[in-house]
């Protein structure tokens, strides 16, 4: 910044600089301007399932809290559904199994209630489960594919480089500091897109695996629930024990 006021007050205009970079796009051409939007799609992309995926969780985890403090209070499970939200995970499993055992008296084989139970309440964990991860498969491409796209960008920067050198016959700092600020360019592009996308798969990862540990538990509750006609229940369902009185002398 100095060198350029010294040079406006010796009344020469301050030198521009033709190595930002609008400037690498501009000389690295169409492929450089590609390389840059599809790196700037899976960013966007990325991003978008980031924050998507943490409030749908949090919404899930959310209505954990609902279920222990009022869900299993309810003397029947029909009752306890219908103080859930109607489109929410611990919703679906609660009519699912519902559904199964209300199914199970209608069959003719003889075929044992735990097990139809326990088969269906599996069935919509998985489902449950599978839309949770939805997405993630996308983060988990660019995490792995991006810097290799910056890499490409990078190859082809270096190689512009090496066809000015070849053109000029001598490597000079005006010929190829272009084509090597685009290849490096392109290398920095790739590694920030790269980085946080591996970081959100792993974070939301994480988060599914302890909502998947929950549901389980839940599933496990509500089959005993249904087997044991609605005398088993959690633990924090339990009202807690009144102390008995002092006996008076």
């Amino acid at each position: 910044m100095s060198i350029y006021t010294l040079a406006a007050a010796a009344g020469g205009a301050a030198p521009q600089n033709k190595f930002g970079f609008a400037e690498a796009l501009q000389q690295g051409g169409f492929i450089a301007y590609a390389t840059v939007v599809i790196l700037g799609i899976m960013s966007f992309g990325s991003f978008f399932i980031l924050f998507t995926k943490f409030f749908e969780q949090n919404k899930i985890l959310g209505q954990y809290k609902t279920i222990r403090t009022t869900f299993w209070k309810a003397p029947t499970l029909r009752e306890g559904a219908a103080k859930l939200d109607k489109n929410s995970a611990w919703r679906q499993l609660v009519d699912d199994g519902i559904s199964a055992e209300d199914q199970h008296s209608k069959m003719t084989d003889a075929l044992e209630a735990h097990d139809w139970l326990h088969g269906s309440l599996a069935r919509s964990e998985a489902s449950i489960n599978s839309r949770l991860a939805s997405g993630l498969p996308f983060l988990a491409t660019v995490g792995a594919t991006s810097p290799f796209i910056g890499l490409f960008g990078t190859v082809v920067g270096i190689y512009r480089a090496l066809i000015n050198i070849g053109l000029a016959g001598s490597a000079s700092i005006d010929k190829v500091a272009g084509p090597v600020g685009e290849a490096l360019i392109m290398t920095a592009l790739g590694l920030l897109v790269a980085v946080p996308a591996v970081l959100a798969y792993n974070w939301l990862q994480a988060r599914n695996k302890r909502i998947a540990e929950l549901l389980s538990g839940f599933s496990t509750d509500v089959l005993a629930n249904i087997n044991s006609k609605g005398t088993v229940k959690p633990a924090i369902a339990a009202a807690p024990a009144t102390p008995a009185a002092p006996v008076k002398k």
